[in-house]
């Protein structure tokens, strides 16, 4: 065959094939859209059947949009961090700047008024070029663009695999006539049940802007720093010729040598213009309009929407930001499975109202920060406090002295571990308790008939395994020596013991105990180990003074029950949650409890409440505004780790300052001239003042008089100093006005107390 007839032949087939395609489209656009043509060749009624064939039904859901994060300042709610697969916030129609709508419709479909679902003009174009060899292209209404990012936005929000999610958008963005037809079909449909007003609004909604910026709020706060209803003509103008090609149009990357700043984004620019002078054609603005907006150059003011916790770090709330975010992986209310609920808060536009008080945080930071700065050098310090309500598990504040930092480039004094909480919902495997840990001792000491007024003895420095009664598990023979941090007498009463903290008393008191009831009373106020695959909690005699490895918020919920007569509250950090439809979810509710007995958590509120007066270990921690407020100190060897643990009747409160690794001796260790055991104090008595100004309290509940008892004179008066090295606060503590006088301790190795989490 000669070139001339191949020519020919290419020619004919074309024509053929173009003839063919065009019946299927072109005669379902006519009878869809002009009733009144009419069809009678066999051909045309096949070719109809088939396209009404499509599915001309589709489901419009909610398209991905970001959640919120949300706590109290001023007594106003106020957004302190994001979460979104995609940047989207939906708005109505009243809050897209009109200019802006304009500039859509004469950029994408000039007859978007005028015709039905598909643009009759642009569809013939697209045919012949299908047609002729080339790609589909062109010709989509916006009505049929809409339909498309339905189908690919449902591709991401219905999968959590992405694998599966990839081979949806292939099927639904597939360039061929099928796939078109089937457009067709559902724009002919969405246009049947939905007005102009409401498409464009959904189309403007969920179109892509460039990167992972979807929608137009999200786009004009991220390229122009203002709401979508604030946009300016040009503005407007740009948005829109960014919709034609976002990867190439992006004003977000200055140094691009194609449409970079250096020469005023130019490919942007060229495309604006051309869309101001077919807003200009079709008469949505004036000459002298359109004039003055060309004049103007293409000026971003890109403003990032972060997801995830880093923005709540100007409110000090990173960490908890975070906490509420593992919350919610966890929350079964959230999705069956942990992605499905990721899924549901990085796509579901939810408004999270939490229990932070922003004014008591920044308050609670500022105390904590003043003594613990972010990092010591040679050191790996730390210091955290979380208070939590007592009768609603309600977390109000959580602080610590660290920058959060969750990226992979490490920072001086930067961590993204959350010291207050467990390591399952983004904190460290826990620290030890110290003498804090006590009250379950005094707890159990009361339920087994004792009194607060009873004498115990102090002189036994020498333990056996084989004094104590464990019906929870058995253990080795052997003996352990304990000694206390200052002198004691050879007698004192459960009351006195608990205010100085005197650690042989306590063992004493453990031996006519059953270990295994101690650890139990601990676990039915919420004490529970930090990280159980790391250290599990353990019931072994010097359990009694601490050495279980146990996250502040827990120690602050067991504290908050014994002020709240002994009903303990899981600790919650989230109030509502409403969805972008209005709906509300239900996340899993606080739990209460009566985990001890009232009049036994009266009696040891009582005894606690010495620990802040005249000779008690945290005497100068008092704040002395007169709410009455219970507490206990923890110190473990060589104060290690140091805590102190407080409750009114209205807001309990858990400081912790120690190693997270290493084992630097904060008797002898000094923060910024300040000895470091006397910090927790020093922290302390500022935010107690805070918390206790905001919130007040009453007077805990009288115990009866069978857990106070009768005071007797004890058996053996003298004083007996506390010879050697044993668990809990066992240490000399130091002068209350020590010299400072910094030591230098390296840098130790690692410690199990804190582990990055993944």
């Amino acid at each position: 065959m000669n070139p001339s007839a191949r020519s020919v032949s290419r020619t004919f087939g074309a024509i053929a094939g173009f003839a063919g395609l065009s019946v299927v489209a072109g005669l379902a656009i006519g009878v869809l859209f002009a009733p009144a043509l009419s069809v009678v060749a066999v051909g045309v009624k096949t070719s109809v059947s088939t396209f009404n064939a499509f599915p001309g039904y589709l489901q419009i859901l909610p398209p991905a949009q970001a959640s919120s994060l949300y706590a109290l300042k001023g007594g106003k709610e106020v957004k302190i961090a994001s979460f979104f697969a995609e940047d989207r916030t939906d708005v109505a129609s009243k809050d897209i700047a009109t200019s802006m709508q304009k500039a859509i419709v004469a950029a994408e479909n000039p007859r978007f008024y005028q015709e039905g679902a598909i643009d009759l003009q642009g569809t013939i174009r697209a045919v012949i070029s299908t047609t002729l060899g080339h790609k589909v292209q062109g010709g989509s209404s916006i009505t049929q663009q809409y339909v498309k990012n339905v189908l690919v936005e449902r591709c991401a929000t219905e999968n959590t695999s992405a694998s599966v999610a990839q081979k949806c958008y292939n099927t639904v963005t597939a360039i061929t006539p099928a796939r078109k037809l089937q457009e067709m079909r559902y724009a002919i449909g969405i246009a049947k049940r939905y007005s102009k007003a409401d498409v464009l609004r959904g189309y403007l909604n969920i179109v892509g802007f460039g990167g992972n910026v979807y929608g137009i709020q999200a786009a004009a706060e991220y390229y122009f720093g203002v709401p979508a209803s604030a946009l300016t003509l040009p503005e407007s103008a740009t948005l829109a010729g960014m919709v034609n090609n976002p990867a190439n149009l992006r004003i977000d990357l200055p140094n691009d040598a194609a449409n970079g700043a250096k020469n005023g984004y130019k490919l942007a620019k060229a495309r604006r213009n051309y869309v101001l002078d077919r807003m200009y054609i079709y008469h949505d603005i004036t000459d002298a309009e359109r004039n003055q907006a060309k004049a103007s150059p293409v000026t971003p003011k890109i403003t990032p929407a972060t997801s995830g916790c880093s923005t709540a770090v100007a409110y000090d709330a990173a960490y908890f930001c975070n906490y509420v975010r593992a919350s919610i992986q966890a929350d079964p209310a959230f999705g069956s499975t942990p992605d499905a609920r990721l899924q549901t808060l990085e796509q579901g536009g939810l408004s999270i109202d939490t229990t932070l008080n922003l004014d008591l945080q920044a308050s609670v930071q500022h105390a904590l920060s003043a003594y613990m700065p972010s990092s010591v050098p040679g050191l790996n310090l730390g210091a955290s406090n979380v208070s939590v309500e007592p009768g609603t598990g309600h977390i109000v504040t959580m602080v610590q002295n660290t920058t959060y930092n969750d990226t992979s480039t490490p920072i001086a004094g930067g961590t993204s571990i959350n010291y207050n909480t467990d390591y399952s919902n983004g904190g460290s495997q826990g620290f030890q308790t110290g003498s804090s840990f006590k009250v379950f001792t005094l707890a159990a000491w009361l339920e087994a008939g004792h009194t607060l007024n009873e004498y115990v003895d102090t002189t036994q420095h020498t333990f056996d395994y084989s004094q104590f009664h464990n019906s929870c598990i058995r253990y080795g023979i052997g003996s352990f020596p304990i000694s206390n941090a200052d002198a004691a007498p050879a007698q004192m009463t459960v009351t006195q013991a608990t205010a100085a903290s005197v650690n042989t008393a306590f063992m004493k008191m453990g031996e006519s105990l059953d270990l295994c009831q101690i650890l139990n009373d601990a676990k039915a106020m919420g004490i529970h180990a930090a990280d159980p695959a790391a250290n599990p909690l353990t019931s072994y005699p010097t359990m009694i003074l601490g050495t279980n490895f146990i996250a502040p918020l827990a120690m602050a919920t067991a504290y908050a029950g014994i002020a709240n007569n002994g009903v303990v509250c899981t600790p919650v950090a989230i109030e509502s949650i409403t969805t972008a439809q209005g709906k509300h979810i239900a996340p899993t509710p606080t739990t209460c409890t009566q985990g001890m007995p009232a009049p036994i958590a009266a009696g040891v509120a009582q005894a606690l409440q010495t620990v802040l007066q005249g000779g008690g270990t945290a005497a100068s921690a008092n704040p002395r505004d007169g709410v009455p407020i219970l507490a206990k100190t923890g110190t473990t060897d060589n104060a290690v780790q140091n805590w102190l643990i407080t409750s009114t009747t209205k807001i309990a409160n858990a400081t912790w300052v120690g190693n997270v690794s290493g084992t630097a001796d904060f008797y002898n260790t000094y923060v910024n001239g300040v000895n470091g055991y006397q910090l927790k104090f020093l922290m302390d008595k500022p935010i107690l003042q805070t918390l206790d100004a905001a919130y007040g309290g009453q007077a805990f509940t009288t115990p009866p008089a069978s857990e106070v008892g009768i005071i007797n004179t004890p058996v053996t008066p003298p004083t007996v100093p506390g010879p050697g090295v044993g668990t809990g606060s066992t240490s000399p503590a130091p002068s209350s006005s020590p010299t400072p006088s910094p030591t230098t301790i390296p840098s130790p190795g690692p410690h199990p107390s804190v582990i990055p989490h993944p």
